[in-house]
């Protein structure tokens, strides 16, 4: 009879024998594991190499054909050329693509003089091409960094030059990447975020951590995800991807029982600084740098709030006296106080039939123009000749300068928004009726408290219709020169009917200088962010545009024209490349599916087999989890940037598909290799480095016969458009 101190001793014993195997397998595991270096370094540098060299021939051979402007070259040149010049413009995206598209004009001589009007003007010997080879060059790098990506995560040159191949050979990448587009840059801080992602996770498994390299690809890839979310806020899908990746590796460290606490503390510590403090201050030091440089008045002035707009020279409110009051007689200016908001205004033209009373049409417009003056007068017809400052409770009548009529309220639905009343100009030379009347109401203001100039926020309230003139945000059709609606809301708490009188020209009144008022750096940062998520909300699709839909993507349903005319490019993905992909895509969920399964019921054998090469392996061992594992998180980087689109209300394109399309093309490279026979010899055909070499050719001759994207007429001109 055994005693129970000898099964303790016993069992004891046996949990050591099983820790030292599993410890004498991990470290045989890490010794193998990506790659056995010393026989696969030549191979890897041939084949990357390959890939470095076709990748540099098919993207920049003739770079600088067409020699006009394509597609949205008309407004990221021309944001390039207000760049150069210091001229202040409002975009929906954050800068820093934009930055680096000017700064590499202007290292090449561009000097941002060149409009960039329409699609299909000639550049006439304007230096655009340094912009060009510059977005180029960023989406030549994809490739290289794919098969870098995918050789971390694997270890197999085939998976890796396979997803290099899928995102070499795809007409619609090479496309794209060599225009003056954001995309470019977008795309390839994306890549270089995952690859950073796969370095430090590879680093981290061989024991590697808080080593000089390790720390370098950890700040690297901070860096990276700093510049993706900078160029467009879609950046947001990497950041979430890499700190998942982040949150799994961290639990597996914390899993590790040879490790003590401490190293998973410092690892937190680590990730947290280079992560997240590194990105914060990088991506605010971008804005710090475009609100430096652009700081000149310009077009996208009326966006932003009036404090924001009295720090750009040659604005209006910069530097400028006006008086601190506003009395009648004053010609003013009326911005709406609501982020983004606009100002008031009217032009000659009136309602069409079916849209309330057919009098003159009252907007909101985010441009200056002559069209937002306003003439303060009293409600009655006293006399303008003496000084009488405005107050809080005062009734007033509101002129437009230009057409001489009243801004005007009655019992007419609003033109878009039928739950409230319409707003119109009425009247001949100043003169109309009682519906003309409006309460001038300091927001949070007492009896007898003076209206003052920018700082106070202030409604209209109707004295006849009991409502309040606000802005509903909704745009008008083209009728109404896709200008925002205005209306008078029976909600008199609507926070978009609080107004501010920005330009204030009154000579009677002695005035004061407004710079004082002129926010901080912190104040227009948080700004431009509400006003750049405001206007993505507002990217409706127009009347009568054809776009694109999400499912449309994935199956290569339609492209998008980048030139017409006699030079014609457009953009369409290689339907070998995209349709396989989708055939990948479900292989990966089938096998992944399949393995779960087996894995739960325990009809996988338990024993861990070493890797000795990187050839495929019909044996159930690490190697097909860590493959299964890095397919998933790949498969994540594709859902994760096609997925969210469904959800967005705003106008949306094909290009919008292609960095999901990157995640697939390396999925694509490395679908996991299952441990049964059949697929085994399948997976072993299509792996073998000839079939590659096979399919790659064949790729060519499919693909680059036609390299140059552009699809000319030639010398006989098409018929068809």
């Amino acid at each position: 009879m055994v005693s129970v101190t000898n099964v303790k001793e016993s069992s004891g014993s046996e949990r050591k024998v099983e820790d030292v195997l599993q410890k004498t397998t991990k470290q045989k595991l890490l010794a193998d594991e990506p790659s056995d270096k010393s026989e696969s370094k030549n191979s890897w540098w041939l084949l990357f190499g390959g890939v470095l060299l076709m990748t540099i021939g098919t993207r920049f051979y003739n770079v600088t054909v067409p020699d006009h402007v394509c597609w949205d070259e008309t407004h990221f040149g021309k944001m390039g050329s207000w760049y150069i010049n210091r001229t202040f413009f409002f975009d929906v995206h954050p800068p820093l693509g934009k930055m680096l598209i000017a700064l590499s004009g202007y290292l090449t001589g561009y000097d941002g003089t060149y409009p960039f009007d329409k699609p299909g003007d000639k550049y006439n010997g304007t230096h655009y091409e340094g912009m060009r080879i510059f977005c180029t060059a960023l989406g030549a790098a994809i490739a290289p960094m794919s098969f870098h990506t995918v050789w971390d995560m694997t270890g197999s040159l085939t998976a890796s030059t396979f997803a290099a191949a899928y995102i070499l050979f795809d007409i619609g990448m090479l496309i794209l990447n060599r225009y003056i587009l954001l995309d470019p840059p977008l795309i390839f801080f994306m890549t270089a975020s995952v690859m950073g992602m796969a370095r430090v996770s590879r680093l981290t498994r061989e024991a590697n951590s808080f080593s000089t390299s390790w720390w370098s690809w950890l700040a690297f890839t901070g860096s990276m995800l700093a510049c993706t979310i900078s160029v467009k806020f879609v950046g947001l899908f990497v950041v979430l991807l890499v700190g998942l990746h982040t949150a799994s590796d961290l639990w597996d460290v914390l899993g590790d029982l040879t490790l003590p606490i401490s190293h998973t503390v410092r690892q937190l510590i680590a990730r947290a600084l280079t992560l997240i403090v590194l990105p914060v201050i990088l991506y605010a030091s971008f804005f710090y740098i475009h609100l430096t440089v652009l700081n000149r008045s310009g077009s996208g002035d009326g966006f932003y709030s009036s404090g924001f707009q009295s720090n750009l020279i040659g604005n209006s409110l910069y530097n400028v006296s006006m008086p601190r009051q506003v009395a009648y007689g004053a010609v003013v200016t009326l911005k709406n106080h609501k982020t983004g908001g606009g100002y008031l205004h009217s032009h000659n033209h009136l309602y069409p039939k079916g849209f309330g009373a057919r009098q003159q049409q009252v907007t909101t417009y985010s441009h200056k123009d002559d069209n937002n003056k306003w003439l303060i007068k009293p409600y009655d017809k006293q006399s303008l000749d003496n000084v009488t400052l405005i107050k809080h409770g005062d009734l007033v009548r509101l002129e437009h300068v230009q057409t001489r009529r009243n801004l005007h309220s009655h019992r007419e639905q609003g033109p878009v928004t039928k739950k409230h009343l319409q707003v119109t100009c009425y009247g001949e030379e100043g003169q109309g009726d009682t519906n003309d009347v409006w309460m001038v109401q300091i927001v949070g203001g007492k009896a007898g408290q003076m209206v003052e100039t920018v700082t106070s926020r202030l409604t209209f309230y109707h004295y006849i219709e009991r409502c309040v003139l606000t802005t509903t945000s909704k745009q008008l059709p083209k009728w109404g020169f896709e200008q925002q609606e205005v209306t008078c809301n029976p909600n008199i708490r609507d926070k978009a009917a609080q107004w501010n009188v920005e330009d204030n020209q009154f000579d009677k009144l002695p005035s004061v200088n407004f710079q004082v008022y002129a926010p901080g750096f912190i104040s227009r940062f948080f700004e431009s962010h509400a006003v750049m998520l405001q206007g993505n909300a507002g990217l409706k699709p127009k009347e009568g545009e054809v776009t694109s839909r999400p499912w449309q993507w994935p199956i290569n349903y339609r492209g998008q024209f980048f030139s017409g005319s006699d030079h014609r490019v457009y953009l369409l993905g290689n339907p070998i490349i995209w349709w396989s992909n989708l055939v990948f895509l479900a292989l990966f969920l089938i096998i992944f599916g399949v393995e779960i399964i087996r894995y739960q019921r325990n009809s996988a054998p338990g024993t861990v087999t070493t890797r000795t090469t990187h050839e495929p392996s019909c044996t159930v061992d690490a190697t097909k989890w860590q493959l299964l594992r890095a397919s998933l998180w790949l498969f994540g980087g594709w859902l994760i940037h096609y997925l969210p689109f469904y959800a967005m209300g705003r106008v949306l394109y094909f290009h919008h598909y292609f960095p999901a399309l990157v995640f697939n093309s390396m999925l694509a490279g490395k679908c996991p290799r299952s441990p049964r026979p059949t697929q085994c010899h399948f997976l072993r055909f299509i792996n073998h480095p000839p079939v590659i070499v096979i399919i790659c050719v064949m790729l060519v001759k499919r693909i680059v016969t036609p390299m140059v994207p552009e699809l000319k007429r030639g010398r006989k001109k098409n018929k068809n458009p």
